[in-house]
């Protein structure tokens, strides 16, 4: 589709964009869910959540159906009623199940009804589900669980309308074991464990996919007026330091873009199971603890989390096939931030390496993959979260910053958040908001944005911005100086590098790196055992390549204790490109399986099986 065709189909409107969800089957343009109540109660020994829904309906035409998303739920029974009526038993129908998207739940409504009482409960293997034995958490004491509902995975714990497009607000009652925490991304005080039956409330409306529950041994520490974070008690008060720039990210972030609009921002760190970095759900974003570097080296991914605020949770990708205007703008305030905080030279690493992990990546891709707008059909929405939706993305923003100048890009940036907060945006939609208050006040300028090569085409423009790291360059020099003896391992200034700068020398050294120097810097650094989850990442990748045994104990154990897909998935797909290493790999997987989150065993499942 051309830009201009675009442009004619949809434009854009202060309510938002509106197109086919091909990813839910809901009648949402017929009846819409406008609030949603849960009365779920927590079992570790069946590992399901069982209880009811409440679903209160904004009726826009005389449709006598309600469909909704469901994933392999037990539907036990359904009422219906009208205003303050009784409740009254409905007949529904669920259809044929889809391996990506379900099954849909058919309700009879008849002509007044607008409640709908929903009692089921999940299943085993629910995917948005992780139940976590005491031994895998950092404490041993307690059981834990949380959901992971992105992308269309809510479905698989709640009968509902799972589109981006459906926004609706939610209260919730929970209970739990004793000596639980339950908390949910929403409006609540659960500072002391209060019985095992827990009560939050979500004013702002939101999409499905920002639902979010987890249940633990869990304890709070105070960051500011507005900000905290929830952890296991070992874990607490080192990620408090680790996280005690919150407060100042978010008036960063305000001064900015605009007032924060969800009342608090706390955080939640998770077991190392967690398969993301981090997950965006208001008011509480669900943490990795492998970003708990004692440096504060790897919190940019807290300035992403919190960035979301902005875009993806006030203004929302339509369809996963424009996840890009989520995740590419989320990544371009993210780096506006961290320049804030913590510097241009911090900033430029940062984008820097974000452009080469986009450009490797891409030479792996489809020209499909490519795209920013992605064409999903028929496609688990999860294929389209590479790197292109996020570093492509911030790239095109970033060219757009520079052509305009920054100042105009921050009013246009500013007053697009304003206009569709709380609402969702399509591609097409975008396009047009951005030709009528940008591009159009300025034709010049405009004609240097080559706009359908970055939306609808593969690769990279070529007047892509190019960030550029003087750091990264003494790097490369430091590097070559030791490649050619000149100077020693030890020599070398690693010891007062950042993250960001250990990472680009070690995808700067040659392919071919021979064993004797990894053991020299292995013996100067301590690579193989370091602590840094992404230093350790990059190291074992060339590790893996190399044939270098004396990490592959490392190898074996990190793969075992972490579940986050960025870290892991990379060394399993290195792994296996050799029979040796895909012996060793089926060998590790054997012992890390159990451990995985649902949505990380379906994907190592797939590999694993297409590689033996």
């Amino acid at each position: 589709m051309s830009i201009a065709e675009a442009q004619s189909e949809q434009q854009m409107s202060s309510q938002g964009s509106v197109a086919e969800d091909q990813h839910s089957y809901s009648n949402s343009h017929e009846v819409t869910i406008r609030h949603l109540h849960l009365e779920l109660d927590v079992d570790f020994q069946r590992e399901v959540l069982y209880g009811h829904v409440i679903l209160s309906l904004d009726r826009k035409v005389a449709s006598r159906k309600l469909i909704l998303d469901t994933m392999d739920l037990d539907i036990t029974k359904i009422e219906v009623a009208n205003g303050e009526s009784d409740y009254v038993a409905t007949t529904f129908s669920l259809g044929a199940h889809h391996p990506i998207i379900g099954s849909p739940l058919a309700i009879d409504l008849g002509d007044r009804v607008n409640r709908v009482r929903i009692v089921y409960s999940t299943t085993l293997g629910a995917t948005a589900l992780q139940w976590l034995s005491p031994q895998q958490t950092a404490g041993k004491q307690h059981p834990f669980m949380f959901t992971q509902s992105q992308p269309i995975n809510a479905r698989s714990w709640i009968p509902l309308q799972d589109s981006p497009q459906v926004r609706f607000t939610y209260s919730a009652r929970i209970r739990t074991p004793p000596g639980l925490l339950a908390i949910m991304g929403a409006a609540n005080n659960p500072s002391e464990l209060a019985g095992g039956e827990y009560e939050f409330e979500m004013f702002q409306p939101i999409p499905s996919y920002l639902i979010a529950l987890a249940v633990g041994d869990l304890v709070f520490r105070p960051l500011g007026l507005r900000t905290g974070v929830y952890a296991e008690p070992s874990v607490v008060d080192k990620a408090a330091v680790e996280f005690s720039d919150t407060e100042q990210m978010i008036k960063a972030t305000e001064a900015l873009y605009g007032e924060y609009r969800w009342d608090r921002y706390d955080l939640l760190v998770l077991p190392p199971s967690f398969p993301l970095g981090g997950m965006e759900n208001p008011r509480l974003t669900f943490l990795t603890p492998t970003i708990l570097a004692g440096d504060k080296s790897l919190v940019s991914l807290i300035a992403h989390e919190l960035a979301h605020s902005w875009s993806g949770n006030l203004v929302t990708n339509a369809t996963w096939s424009d996840f890009w205007l989520n995740e590419g703008f989320t990544t371009y305030v993210e780096r506006r931030v961290v320049e804030e905080l913590y510097g241009r030279a911090r900033e430029e690493m940062e984008a820097t390496l974000g452009r080469a992990v986009l450009q490797e990546e891409m030479a792996t891709l489809d020209g499909n993959a490519q795209t920013l707008h992605m064409d999903l059909k028929d496609r688990d929405p999860d294929e389209g979260a590479t790197r292109v939706p996020y570093e492509k993305g911030a790239l095109f923003l970033r060219q757009l910053e520079e052509v305009f100048g920054r100042t105009v890009f921050d009013q246009f940036l500013r007053a697009y958040f304003e206009r569709f907060a709380f609402k969702s945006m399509t591609t097409e939609g975008f396009v047009a908001y951005l030709k009528a208050e940008l591009l159009d006040s300025d034709t010049h300028r405009a004609k240097l944005i080559p706009l359908e090569e970055w939306l609808y085409e593969p690769g990279l423009p070529a007047s892509a911005p190019n960030p550029h790291s003087d750091a990264f360059l003494r790097v490369e020099e430091q590097a070559d100086n030791w490649l050619r003896g000149v100077l020693s391992a030890e020599e070398l200034n690693g010891g007062g590098w950042t993250t960001q700068e250990w990472l680009h020398f070690m995808k700067y050294l040659p392919k071919d790196l021979d064993q004797a120097r990894m053991r020299q810097l292995d013996r100067a650094f301590d690579l193989t055992d370091a602590r840094n989850s992404e230093i350790a990442h990059q190291w074992l990748l060339i590790a893996i390549r190399r044939s270098y045994e004396l990490a592959y104990p490392r190898l074996t154990s990190y793969l075992q204790s972490i579940g986050r897909e960025k870290l892991i998935k990379p060394l399993y797909e290195e792994l296996i490109k050799s029979d040796e290493g895909c012996r060793r790999a089926l060998a590790i997987y054997q012992v890390a399986r159990p451990t995985y989150h649902p949505i990380i065993i379906a994907k190592i499942d797939k590999l694993l099986s297409a590689a033996t």
